[in-house]
């Protein structure tokens, strides 16, 4: 999953698009790269980051939308959004085909419904809080046991809905500390009980750079380290902003086998 952010201050800054032209040769890139589809956010979940209105969200999206479709009509886009009224939208009115969901439901009680409503693949994330006040919200008696009973209601609660087709992510650095960070990967295996895809993300994110005392411009080593390590844990999507590396990571990891 190769993203895409036309946003002004997503955390990594080189995954940045707000010119049609920028959006179109970073798209092509990937696909040639290996993508198998592309995560298009709008709303940028880094703490301290801007607050925007919904229909800033959609015309920002809608722009990416566009862009994309240019470049290829036929690829997976996720929506990566929180909110109900922009999933709508995404889905009904610019051609995506997946929600993407940081929150889980959390931040819109109609999410689930509007899911359910639309029939489309859903992204269930995990995470506690908001963006801006999810990392003093990382207390836990056992990381792994909590996320994944978390994870585990949700997506009985959207079963009862009727939403088929869930794909989980244990929400690398959202309401984790780098050390539960650490604690989730080495436990990854165990999220195969829930018997759905698992999508892990985190691609330059600070619970590489932190403690390797280097920035996200200087993280694509270690992010491609734990690429492998999930892929060898059972992980079915990887989401990155590098992705001649992670197909590269695939690629070999099924060599050594899956053959």
């Amino acid at each position: 999953m190769g993203i895409i952010n036309v946003t002004p201050d997503s955390f990594y800054a080189e995954s940045r698009v707000n010119d049609t032209d920028t959006i179109k040769r970073r798209v092509a890139t990937m696909i040639e790269e290996g993508a198998d589809w592309i995560d298009l956010g709008g709303y940028s979940s880094r703490p301290g980051a801007e607050d925007v209105s919904p229909q800033e969200e959609i015309d920002r999206l809608a722009a990416g939308m566009q862009a994309i479709r240019s470049v290829n009509a036929d690829i997976p886009v996720s929506i990566d959004t929180f909110r109900a009224e922009v999933a709508e939208t995404s889905i009904t009115q610019l051609d995506a085909d997946i929600i993407n969901d940081i929150s889980g439901g959390n931040l819109d009680d109609r999410m689930f419904d509007t899911v359910a409503k639309l029939n489309v693949p859903y992204i269930l994330m995990h995470m506690r809080g908001t963006p801006s006040t999810m990392s003093s919200l990382d207390r836990y008696n056992d990381v792994t046991a909590e996320v994944l009973a978390e994870l585990s209601a949700k997506i009985e609660r959207l079963s009862l809905l009727g939403v088929k087709d869930i794909i989980v992510d244990p929400g690398f650095g959202f309401a984790k500390n780098v050390e539960q960070n650490y604690t989730l990967l080495r436990n990854l295996k165990l999220f195969n009980i829930l018997d759905r895809p698992l999508l892990v993300g985190v691609s330059r994110k600070s619970m590489i750079y932190r403690p390797l005392d280097i920035t996200p411009q200087q993280s694509l080593n270690g992010t491609t380290v734990i690429n492998t390590i999930s892929l060898l844990s059972g992980a079915a999507i990887l989401r990155v902003h590098d992705v001649k590396e992670a197909a590269e990571a695939v690629k070999i990891i099924n060599l050594t086998y899956r053959q």
